[in-house]
Order: C-alpha cells, then structure tokens, then sequence
C-alpha cells in the first residue's frame, strides 16, 4: 500500500508521465493470459507508445493496452506500417512496442532488419506471436530464426508470469545495448492464463533525442559503418545471455538434463519434475558456455523446443552433444505427451481426432457471393480472412490463398496467363491491409477482369477490430473514413460499384456484366458482418 501511495504521489508530481493503470489498484492479483501479461508489464515498465496489426494469437495485446491505460496505442494499417511509427516513436524517446503474429514479421521485415542497424533511442521491443500447429495460420514459420538473421536478442518467456517480467527486461536490455529486442511469444503461451501480481508502473519518460545522421540515416557509408557494430553489440549481448539473470540452471537428477525454451519447459517439468534443466529465457545469442557447463554436469542432455531445431543446431555448434526431437515432431505444437516419446527418441504416432469442420457463420453475407460464384464457374483467386472458408465445401469457390493482399495480386497473375473469366476476391480490412497496392498494380499493368471487395465493416477474422474504412479507432473514437470506393477509382479501377449482396438476383447479373467487358471493375459487396452488428 505504501508503494502504491508513492507511486500515486510521483505520478502527480511528475509533467512527463502517464495516468495510473486503473486496474492496479482494482486487483492485487490478476489471472491474466500471456497476451493480457505482456500488455501489463509493458504498461508497468514506462511504455509510451504501441502500435500493431490484429492477428491470432497476438491481437489481445494492443487490445489489452487500450483498456488497462491511456498509454498511446493504436491499430495500424499493416505490420510495415506498425512497426515504423512505433519505431519512430522510439527514436523520438518513447519506450514503445510493436506486436504481430509471425506472419505479420514477414510484412515488417523490411524495417525490422535496417533498424537492427541503426539502434534505438527509447527502448524498442518487437513481439512476434508464433502459432505452431497452424491454428489460425497458413504457415508455422519459426521467428527464432529471423531474431537470428536481424542480428537481435531473443526473449523467450515460459509463461504469463514470465512475459510479464520478461517485457520489462526486454526494454532494458533495448536500451542498454541500442538494439530492437524480439519477445518471442507462441500460441500456448499467449492464451494461458495464470494469476499475475502487478508491479510498481514506471513513468513514462521520453528520452532526450538528437539528430544523428550516422546514426538513423542509412546511406551505404553510415551503414557499413553500423555493420561493424552489431558484431561488437553482439559479443556484449551474448555475454549478458552467459551472465544475466534470464537463462537459469536446475540442477536435480543429474541422469536427465533438459535444454528448453518457451512453454516446453513447463511441459518437461510436468513430465520430469527431478530432471536437472537449461532454461533459456533469452536463447539468442546462445550462452555456449552455460550450456556446456550444464551439459557436462548430466549423463543424457535432450534439447526440447517448439518447432524448428534452433536450440538443437546452436548446441552442435557449440560442440555438444544432444538428442532432439525425431522427425516426426518437425510439425506441430509440442504437447505435454510427446515429451516421453522425444525423450526416449521415439516416433510419434499422428492420431487425428474427429471435429466439426469450419464454415462461413450462418447468415454470413459473404455466403451469398461465393454461391453466386459457384454457380458462374469463375476463377477465384483468394485472399486471408474469414472468407478463406469458401474454399471448402459446400462451396469450393475459392482456388488460390497465398496472402493478405494476393486475392488482388494472384487475380493479376491469372489474367496474364488465362485472359478471361478471373475474379479476385478480398476483405475490407485485407483491402486496407495490402490490397490496394495490387490494385494499383492490374490497373498499371492493364489487367482485366473483376475485383470483388467483401466489406462487412470490420476485420472480422480476428474479432472485429476497427480499420481505417470504418472510420472508428482502437478505443471506440470516431477518425476520418477512408472511403474504399473513392480510393478503388484512385488506385486506377475502370467501374466501381456497391451493392447488397442480399440482392442475390442483382449482384449475378452485375457481376455477369462486368466480367463479359474488357475492363477492370471493382463491385463492393457492403453487408455487415452478422457478429458486428
């Protein structure tokens, strides 16, 4: 209480600080996801600013971030988007964050590898939420791997209670060595929920910035310059992983040791609770030297990790000799029951349970366009989004998803190879995402054919989060609308209509129409989604 009424009393006294997390004094012990925990933690370490895309399974946290605080916080456009103003937020001084699934990186990369370069001013912490298993997926890439690439430590909590206090080291660690710092988050991790006691928030202080050409300019020559330095940042860093307080040994029955990050550790323990054990919370740079200490004081060491051998590959390189997973376990979330199996370098044996398949919501207003398209026989080429299900039955109208953003793209591409009776087919928020570009695109290029725009006023897919069509923000405010007609004629469309996909009758003949002539249409089918309303 007394810390909390010190805290109360510097927040009044200070001009540079954010309100206090109303929830703080609401509850002493929270049970928060890992999502909800990571929110918490940044809050609480001074966080000033915070941008994102929506996307399963990290879309909770900037979610999260607009209900526990007035901390600036918002929606972006695109990861690429996100990630460069919370990154200019950074160099103007503000401890900020930036969250994606891990397809999302992919989008970011571009920034995320040149601002390896340039370093940080606020501390800069870039939250990658892996799905292993592909839940709400079209890839299971591994992250571990880009951190790697970019030349950037990598945090890895084991659970709530972790990425709460994991976070706030991950911004010291930010600003301490001027480098972006990866928190590597998976599924499991995310959505687990476990009883969390907050801590004492910092202020929000921003940093003094300075202009530094060398520094944030990347010509060639400032560049190679910076390139030098991340090879003596990362001797600095990889010593921090030997000594600092994020990679823990458990030294118990010396017959079994463990290797492990994220939630297999917690999967092991349960499975081997007197096994001796590596935790690595911070997995990149490898600490080679802890683990061939903890290797020699075992008999048998076995590396368990989530998806690709990173671990595994680090310690060969280093020299030591491990068991990873079999083949079989290439693919998947690791599950608490596979760890005997790993252990005793069995195969695992793939069981598939029955469950009831996905479909379109009942009373979903895309239901009606992908009939229509059904029945016209057309090539549809696909886009990501809750719309993806008409590729299965009953109406197997979809016949390309690669993306966000190719429904628009691949529809090109097919023009070019076939000429004739191609539609692409993309979300409002997927349009706003990465869609107009390819519009663009088919228009320079002189592509034909029609673009069906699906606007159910959300983005429906990750829970109905706003985007710059709906003309709300995160928190519920009203902003300017983009107008998706207005900006399709912009981005060079021949025909831009709008109508109710109810009216079955209409949009069949409209979109027979429209194909028949040597144009490129757009047709808006603007219905709410059913769950939004």
């Amino acid at each position: 209480m007394v810390d909390l009424l010190t805290e109360l009393i510097y927040r009044l006294l200070s001009d540079n600080t954010v309100n206090i997390i109303p929830a703080m004094a609401k509850k002493p012990t929270q049970l928060l996801s890992g999502n909800e925990a990571v929110a918490l933690g940044a809050a609480e370490a001074g966080l000033g600013f915070a941008s994102g895309y929506p996307g399963t399974p990290s879309t909770e946290i900037i979610e999260s971030l607009a209900r526990l605080t007035d901390i600036d916080c918002q929606w972006a456009i695109n990861e690429k988007v996100a990630f460069e103003v919370a990154y200019g937020a950074s160099i103007g001084g503000l401890r900020s964050l930036f969250t994606a699934k891990h397809v999302g990186i992919n989008v970011a990369m571009d920034p995320l590898m040149t601002a390896a370069y340039t370093g940080v001013n606020g501390g800069f912490v870039v939250v990658s939420c892996d799905d292993p298993g592909m839940g709400s997926s079209q890839n299971e890439q591994d992250n571990r791997l880009l951190a790697q690439a970019a030349k950037i430590p990598l945090v890895e909590p084991v659970s709530p209670g972790e990425a709460h206090t994991f976070v706030k080291e991950a911004f010291q660690i930010s600003e301490d060595f001027d480098t972006p710092v990866m928190l590597r988050m998976t599924t499991r991790v995310c959505h687990t929920k476990q009883n969390i006691t907050p801590g004492i928030a910092q202020p929000m202080v921003r940093k003094p910035f300075a202009t530094d050409i060398r520094k944030y300019v990347m010509l060639p020559a400032n560049a190679r310059a910076r390139r030098t330095g991340m090879d003596q940042r990362l001797a600095h860093l990889k010593d921090y992983s030997e000594h600092g307080p994020l990679n823990t040994v458990e030294l118990n029955n010396r017959k079994l040791g463990f290797i492990v990050s994220g939630v297999a550790y917690l999967h092991a323990k349960e499975m081997y609770p007197n096994a001796s054990f590596l935790k690595l919370g911070m997995s990149y740079p490898f600490p080679a030297d802890m683990a061939r200490s903890f290797a020699q004081s075992v008999e048998k060491v076995v590396v368990l990790e989530e998806l690709e051998p990173f671990i595994e590959t680090m310690c060969r390189l280093a020299g030591i000799t491990v068991q990873g997973k079999h083949p079989s376990f290439a693919m998947g979330e690791l599950k608490p029951e596979f760890v005997p199996l790993i252990v005793d370098g069995k195969e695992k044996t793939t069981v598939l349970a029955a469950a009831r398949k996905p479909a379109l919501c009942a009373g979903c207003p895309h239901r009606l366009v992908f009939g229509v398209l059904r029945t016209l026989g057309l090539t549809v080429a696909g886009d990501i989004g809750c719309y993806t299900l008409s590729a299965i039955a009953p109406f197997e109208s979809m016949h390309t998803c690669l993306c966000m953003g190719g429904g628009i793209t691949i529809f090109e591409g097919l023009w070019h190879a076939l000429k004739k009776n191609v539609v692409g087919v993309i979300g409002d928020s997927t349009f706003m995402h990465s869609g107009v570009t390819g519009l663009m695109s088919a228009a320079y290029n002189g592509a034909k054919g029609v673009i069906i725009i699906l606007d159910n006023g959300t983005t429906a897919m990750t829970g109905g989060q706003p985007h710059p069509a709906t003309g709300t923000g995160l928190r519920g405010q009203k902003t300017k609308q983009v107008k998706i007609e207005d900006l399709a004629r912009v981005a060079g469309a021949d025909e831009v209509d709008v109508i109710d996909p109810i009216n079955v009758k209409e949009f069949e003949a409209l979109l027979k129409q429209r194909v028949s002539e040597d144009k490129l249409s757009v047709i808006i089918t603007r219905r709410p989604c059913k769950l939004s309303c």
